[in-house]
């Protein structure tokens, strides 16, 4: 009776109008129930998702499960690859007895195939380059990824309208620090003048700041040409969604040029496109592995926005899943945004962690046919707890699950198979290549050279005059001495001053005389 009132929630809970795609076969009591399936409706994947678990649970096998299903269903997918292990989504993969018998367990068939897949990277890793500009961030953004407080954040906003209003492009980053030193020096008369006082020290924060994204490879990232949001949702010949695979994996040790990208993105998608409504299925899924590296180094101004934007993009028709070892990983805020919850097994060595499970086990729906503190940590590999929202935006209820296995290869294509990839790709030719128009750096590197060359004139001008000044001074004290030789002749040679000279002397030899007259007497 418990076997068959669990089977009746499951298929009312997982059966659905619209179009679906199978995730695996419901699990009670040890026993996989095959004659009913757990399914995923495609209308209510732009309310996000999570999937979590420990290393070595399968957390990257469901990540290929569900691209590859939401490939086939003609969406497109977007996915943030950290270890490399993804690549694999582009072979076909290959039967074993392991999936012999995990298909066996379910009463299905295997069916090995491969998706469509674009390489891509914002570093030097192989695939198609994807870019940015300064000026496409803007001053809110970029304040936000830099840190700023407000009135620094007020001063990039200044330094912004001043590129604009004297066309100065911003394409990369050195663009930007040669507004900075310019307006500290050569410029900071003409921008005072125009809007308002600017301080040295704000110039100096900010573009300290600058230097640190620089030395995490941001130069890499901004520049030209930069990328077009519409060659993310893109479908082949064949009907499918094109799975995007930006491979990041030598981004975890440089997390603020992570968050960067991830935010540009975010922000991009969002400024770029419609409003969709409630659709029967998402324009586009974007998946984040390791997520943690996102929110562990952001700033709360960089949490505020990037909560903002997922509360929002979901109107544009776009779900945005997290992947991350443990839920916790996921600030509340945004967790409260994740309607799909795909929780692989937890591992709890201490007692801190047996605490943490046991609060994770209470953002479940509670159900009497689990207890769902005990199969967070004592699931095996391949198996999950999985619950979705249905077509009515309502919680469907926990399920345990037997995952169904990918299609395509589990594990990462070699070398040779990636540059097969990227040269067949058609978008290399777009963006593998390096723009270097004139922009700001250029102009007011113009500007400087003339302003050092006027100052050069002006001070050779100023060293000419002071050498004339110089070369006539001593003519001019040789008149002057003879000048003054003749009055004082003249003074000497008048009858007054002969008398006064007269007088004195004999006032001295009187003087001489009495004192040596006494002496004798």
């Amino acid at each position: 009776m418990k076997k068959e009132a669990f089977k009746q929630i499951i298929d009312k809970d997982y059966t659905f109008k619209g179009e679906s795609f199978l995730l695996g076969a419901p699990m009670l009591d040890g026993e996989v129930l095959g004659d009913s399936y757990i399914r995923v409706p495609l209308k209510t994947l732009n309310r996000h998702g999570l999937i979590a678990g420990a290393t070595g649970t399968g957390k990257t096998k469901s990540l290929q499960v569900i691209a590859e299903s939401l490939s086939a269903a003609s969406i497109p997918v977007v996915m943030l690859d950290i270890k490399g292990d993804l690549s694999g989504l582009a072979q076909v993969g290959s039967e074993n007895k392991v999936i012999q018998e995990r298909y066996a367990r379910m009463n299905l068939e295997y069916k090995p195939s491969a998706a469509p897949v674009e390489l891509m990277t914002i570093s030097r890793e192989p695939g198609v380059r994807l870019r940015a500009t300064v000026s496409e961030f803007g001053p809110v953004l970029l304040s936000k990824i830099l840190g700023l407080n407000d009135n620094q954040a007020g001063l990039l906003g200044i330094l912004y309208k001043y590129c604009d209003d004297n066309c100065l492009p911003l394409v990369d980053l050195k663009d930007f620090i040669k507004v900075l030193q310019y307006i500290g020096d050569q410029g900071k008369t003409e921008i005072e003048k125009e809007y308002g006082k600017i301080t040295s020290v704000s110039l100096g924060t900010i573009l300290r700041k600058i230097v640190e994204l620089q030395q995490q490879g941001a130069d890499l990232f901004f520049g030209e040409p930069s990328f077009e949001v519409n060659d993310l949702m893109r479908i082949d010949e064949q009907g499918r969604g094109i799975i995007s695979i930006i491979r990041v994996t030598d981004m975890q040790d440089r997390p603020k040029m992570f968050s960067t990208f991830l935010l540009q993105m975010l922000s991009e998608l969002y400024s770029t496109c419609p409003e969709e409504g409630d659709t029967d299925q998402p324009k586009l899924v974007l998946f984040i592995d390791e997520a943690h590296l996102i929110f562990h180094e952001a700033s709360q101004a960089l949490l505020q926005q990037i909560e903002t934007v997922i509360k929002l993009i979901r109107s544009k028709g776009i779900g945005i899943f997290f992947c991350t070892q443990n839920p916790t990983d996921v600030p509340p805020s945004v967790l409260s945004q994740l309607g799909f919850k795909l929780q692989h097994a937890l591992r709890a060595f201490t007692e801190k962690d047996r605490k943490s499970i046991k609060s994770m086990a209470e953002n479940f729906p509670p159900t009497p046919y689990y207890k769902t503190s005990e199969l967070l940590t004592g699931m095996g590999t391949g198996e999950a707890l999985f619950t979705c929202l249905n077509e009515k935006g309502l919680p469907t209820a926990l399920a345990y699950t037997l995952l169904v296995s990918p299609g395509s290869r589990m594990d990462i294509l070699s070398k040779e198979e990636m540059d097969e990839l990227v040269r067949k790709s058609k978008l290399v030719a777009k963006y593998n290549r390096d723009i270097d128009r004139e922009s700001a750096y250029e102009i007011l590197s113009g500007k400087i050279e003339q302003y050092e060359k006027a100052v050069t004139r002006e001070g050779e001008k100023k060293e000419i005059e002071k050498s004339q000044k110089q070369a006539s001074k001593p003519a001019l004290r040789q008149g002057n001495s003879r000048k003054e030789k003749s009055t004082l002749e003249k003074v000497l040679g008048s009858p007054a001053a002969k008398q006064a000279v007269r007088t004195i002397s004999s006032s001295i030899v009187r003087g001489l005389l009495g004192s040596i007259m006494k002496s004798f007497k």
